[in-house]
């Protein structure tokens, strides 16, 4: 091979007021909060499509603390938000992975990701969740060959187990939230959970207990010990109880509901000051402790936070105008509101009512 052949090519930087990691709920608000005041975004994120965890791990779970939505479900509000930016014309860069954020001479940020897209950015918002992560699995053994297929970690279309035999694992809210969800529908339904003692809403486990009593699903104290196979086909699991009991459950589909493994992955490299594996910041303008890098959502620590999307959609606003006078220090800034600025709204293509 040539030497010239051997040289990797220079890859063009693409150059960007903001660079937003996570388009998720939070990241996805942000676009409309710097839209607003006219500033553009890129937006990376190593799933495959927008939503995050609200559609990665809950897509039909209903959200009921959405200003002015009674009831909206997850990926409903994942949806209504993209309506939302539209206007703003924000690029979106899926599957990838931000390796690398280098502050630069200049005061900007030099950003490159997994799939070798770098990012000359005057700013970067990290709204990343709970970092890089992944489902904690079932742990059986054979359990890999069947994820995806009968054993499942997350829940993208409840309509399709509609008159199933359903096995659920777990003793947090979505194991508890999926079991409620199911019971009206399930040819059969057991909920396994290794205490008596759970991590879910005192309503949910309620209810939970309720159908129970009605006979019209079991609830099983233990762990799951084997998988019951025939051919290619899943037919159930064996579940080991807390008594020492062995269950032999049937079961047309698995679901484990762990939680979590988080990892904030690359960003505990990247020199900013954390707090319990959550990114510090100020709130006055959610900035971390490096000038114009700037975190909302799960991602973040402060006094007082709450893990909400509605706290994180506040953070958004904030930083929005915390990173408009990083950008533009020399600008004088000055409140401006959708229903009266004729710049917002050329901005967001509507016309005032006259």
């Amino acid at each position: 091979m040539s030497d010239a052949a051997a040289v990797a090519p220079v890859v063009e930087p693409i150059r960007t007021e903001v660079v937003i990691v996570g388009a998720g709920p939070c990241g996805l608000f942000q676009v409309f909060e710097l839209g607003l005041l006219g500033i553009k975004a890129h937006l990376l994120d190593s799933l495959a499509a927008p939503g995050g965890q609200c559609t990665e791990l809950y897509p039909d779970k209903p959200i009921y603390d959405i200003p002015a939505l009674p009831v909206c479900g997850a990926q409903e509000l994942v949806d209504r938000l993209l309506q939302q930016i539209k206007p703003f014309d924000p690029q979106f860069h899926f599957g990838e992975e931000v390796v690398e954020v280098v502050p630069q001479a200049d005061g900007r940020f030099r950003v490159v990701t997994s799939a070798g897209t770098v990012f000359d950015a005057g700013a970067v918002v990290i709204a990343a969740g709970v970092g890089s992560f992944q489902p904690r699995r079932l742990g059986v053994e054979g359990c890999e060959v069947f994820e995806g297929r009968q054993i499942h970690y997350k829940v993208q279309n409840a309509a399709q187990y509609r008159e199933q035999s359903l096995v659920i694992f777990g003793g947090g809210d979505s194991a508890l939230d999926w079991t409620l969800d199911f019971a009206p529908t399930a040819r059969s339904l057991v909920l396994v959970h290794r205490r008596s003692e759970f991590r879910a809403a005192p309503a949910s486990v309620a209810k939970m207990q309720e159908l129970v009593e009605a006979g019209r699903m079991r609830f099983i104290q233990g762990l799951a010990e084997s998988l019951q196979v025939t051919g290619e086909r899943l037919d159930g699991v064996a579940v080991k109880g807390a008594d020492g009991t062995r269950h032999e459950l049937p079961a047309d589909h698995v679901f484990a509901f762990f939680g979590l493994h988080p990892k904030l992955g690359p960003i505990a490299e990247w020199g900013l000051a954390l707090e319990k594996k959550a990114l510090k910041v100020d709130t006055e303008k959610f900035q971390t402790s490096v000038p114009g890098i700037f975190a909302i959502g799960d991602i973040n620590t402060y006094p007082g936070k709450k893990k909400l999307i509605l706290s994180g959609f506040h953070e958004a606003a904030l930083a929005a105008f915390g990173i408009q006078a990083h950008l533009y220090p020399e600008k004088k800034q000055f409140l401006q509101y959708t229903t009266t600025s004729p710049v917002m709204q050329k901005r967001l293509g509507v016309t005032s009512p006259t």
